[in-house]
């Protein structure tokens, strides 16, 4: 009886997780992860990638063949419960099996397994699609991704002023709130490993912004949070930037070169005064390159109905002109005198 493919790919994530939880990384932010695949039928990676950083730490990420947008995902393991920062992209567990994995590299079994925490940096889809996975599993908390959820379960009154924490058992992780992106965003700070978890606010990739005076002002606030503070590493939701700062193509499955997923903690102190440089569309400043995608959008669309229009008038003016020519020379033909020439 042939091995079904769902096996094959559990076989392989729970070999690659096994690996990394016998690691205990001191360097492992330096990691080179796939690069994907110019054909991913031809030569697919695997489709879950995870690497420790430390005890208690793991950093996974969905292949880009699973999904171009290759998330990064983020666990954190206390003596009490544990934590993943975002579920990805990927909602059936016979292409990415996420839930085995994260399981599979927590303390204990079946009961006695640590109880788990399923958060998010914010509501967009390919941050939080792997929900179904974990939502009806035993010992596993989804938080909601909505604003009103953010807000109860983290116990924000003055949003987004403010910082909550979250209790690991050992391990308290601030949670800041980091709207502009997207207005539920949120980001995690591990005292621990002074690791700061960015989602999509922060990250080695196209800076999306949805509000810009969101934005500017939460820039200011992380940069004040982090200012007397350790950073070994901020870790973002996407890589989408080569090794020479340049973007690959939108929808990509081959990152050949890619830039490396850490950013510092002066790259971070340097986001606010880029933010307030950006021009409200299309801004590179530094490593960053800011992007208000509707407004780019409207843009993009207004210049091609403007292009459409001019091209219809263009047709419009040479078919008149050509039935005018062939008027002309059919009434020449007869011997009739032209029609007169209006301006």
């Amino acid at each position: 009886m042939p091995i079904p493919r769902w096996s094959l790919i559990g076989v392989a994530i729970l070999a690659t997780a096994t690996t990394a939880s016998s690691q205990v990384a001191t360097d492992s932010l330096a990691e080179h992860w796939s690069e994907g695949a110019a054909d991913c039928r031809v030569h697919p990676p695997a489709p879950l990638e995870v690497h420790a950083v430390g005890v208690g730490t793991y950093i996974l990420r969905e292949s880009l063949c699973a999904t171009s947008e290759a998330p990064f995902m983020y666990l954190l393991i206390g003596s009490t419960r544990a934590m993943l920062i975002d579920d990805g992209d990927v909602a059936d567990p016979a292409e990415v099996p996420l839930a085995q994995t994260v399981l599979g590299l927590l303390p204990g079994a079946g009961a006695s397994r640590l109880p788990l925490l399923v958060v998010h940096t914010h509501r967009h889809l390919d941050h939080r699609a792997g929900d179904t996975q974990f939502v009806h599993m035993p010992n596993v908390e989804v938080v909601g991704y909505d604003t009103a959820s953010v807000r109860h379960f983290y116990h924000f009154t003055d949003w987004p002023n403010g910082v909550a924490q979250i209790d690991l058992g050992g391990r308290t992780v601030d949670v800041i709130p980091t709207p502009g992106h997207n207005e539920t965003h949120v980001s995690f700070y591990d005292r621990n490993t002074t690791l700061l978890f960015s989602g999509d606010f922060m990250m080695p990739a196209r800076l999306l912004i949805d509000d810009a005076g969101a934005e500017r002002a939460t820039a200011g606030r992380v940069a004040a949070f982090v200012r007397d503070r350790p950073v070994r590493a901020v870790l973002g939701g996407h890589i989408e930037l080569d090794s020479t700062g340049e973007t690959f193509s939108w929808g990509s499955h081959s990152h050949p070169g890619e830039h490396g997923l850490a950013m510092t903690k002066a790259d971070l102190l340097a986001l606010p005064a880029a933010v307030r440089a950006f021009n409200g569309f299309y801004t590179r400043s530094g490593p960053y390159l800011m992007i208000d995608s509707v407004r780019v959008l409207i843009v993009e669309g207004l210049a091609l109905f403007l292009v459409l229009v001019g091209l219809i008038v263009v047709v419009v003016v040479l078919v008149r002109r050509r039935r005018a020519a062939r008027a002309a020379r059919g009434g020449v033909a007869s011997g009739a005198p032209p029609p007169p020439q209006t301006v």
